[in-house]
């Protein structure tokens, strides 16, 4: 009998999920430091009052982020398990995902220096 690993039910499926993100949370130190950031653009949005675009976009982003690491996160591991080698093509495909994140990461500073530049440039005034 063939064995399936598809989940049964909503809640298995957000089960699994849920320790996904918490096993990326603990292996990889690239998520704890991407979401150290999102914590304190939080907090600079609170403090700079954004309004609801704003968050959007934002939340946006940094979703965005956070998103393309956890891929990533998921190719390095799959890319290790089908080969043990030195293989060009398997540095490809882990150098392209984390390609991904570098461009998610500045787009991300390109948007929040937008938001961010009038109401620093604000406070200042």
């Amino acid at each position: 009998m063939k064995i399936s690993y598809k989940n049964l039910s909503f809640i298995n499926s957000l089960r699994h999920a849920l320790n996904g993100i918490m096993v990326a949370f603990v292996r990889e130190r690239n998520l704890k430091f991407q979401l150290l950031f999102g914590v304190v653009v939080i907090a600079a949005g609170i403090l700079c009052r954004l309004s609801y675009l704003e968050w959007g976009v934002i939340l946006l982003v940094c979703g965005l982020v956070i998103v393309c690491e956890l891929i990533n996160s998921a190719v390095e591991i799959a890319v290790d398990l089908i080969t043990k080698k030195q293989s060009i093509r398997a540095k490809l495909a882990k150098d392209m995902c984390a390609g991904a994140v570098l461009v998610s990461s500045v787009l991300a500073i390109v948007i929040g220096l937008l938001v961010f530049y009038n109401k620093v440039i604000g406070i200042g005034k």
